[in-house]
């Protein structure tokens, strides 16, 4: 278990990132930390599966988070909570080569890494990494592929002041 108070989370995912040789799928409510998004772009270089799931809605309101996954040129889908469109997809896990899986209440942001305090857990135990991959499939299995942002009705009130 890692705290943010104590270590730096996002040199922890960089280093399972690097380490990471055939897949690395992440579901992340939030991602705007430039470096990770590199890592996650590194390992689809070296030939890694990689694939990420993102809040629709949190993707659609941060320029920066749309900016570096154009950058990234990796699959990835956008997907809403369980009801629907203004709830939430807050996940925050990756499970890398199908054998670890990574989880807390790290998002994978600045904010995350430089300003909060939040808890990261690296999981090693089979039965619990299979969990998460299959959760990883069943949501990747749901959405579809994310590359046009879904527009918002006009008019509509956003939630964008809870940030997860």
């Amino acid at each position: 278990m890692l705290f943010t108070r104590a270590v730096s989370v996002g040199k922890t995912i960089e280093q399972l990132l690097g380490a990471a040789r055939t897949t690395a799928d992440a579901a992340l409510y939030r991602l705007n930390h430039p470096r990770l998004a590199r890592a996650l772009r590194d390992a689809a270089r070296r030939g890694v599966r990689v694939r990420v799931i993102l809040d629709r809605e949190k993707y659609e309101l941060t320029p920066a988070t749309q900016q570096l996954v154009a950058k990234l040129e990796i699959p990835h889908r956008l997907m809403s909570g369980r009801q629907g469109p203004y709830a939430k997809m807050h996940h925050k896990f990756a499970v890398l080569d199908g054998r670890v899986a990574v989880t807390g209440s790290y998002n994978w942001t600045l904010e995350s890494e430089e300003s909060n305090y939040e808890n990261f857990m690296i999981v090693r135990e089979p039965e619990l990494v299979k969990r998460f991959a299959r959760e990883f499939e069943a949501l990747w299995s749901m959405g579809p592929e994310g590359r046009a942002p879904r527009r918002r009705p006009r008019g509509r009130s956003t939630h964008s002041s809870s940030q997860g």
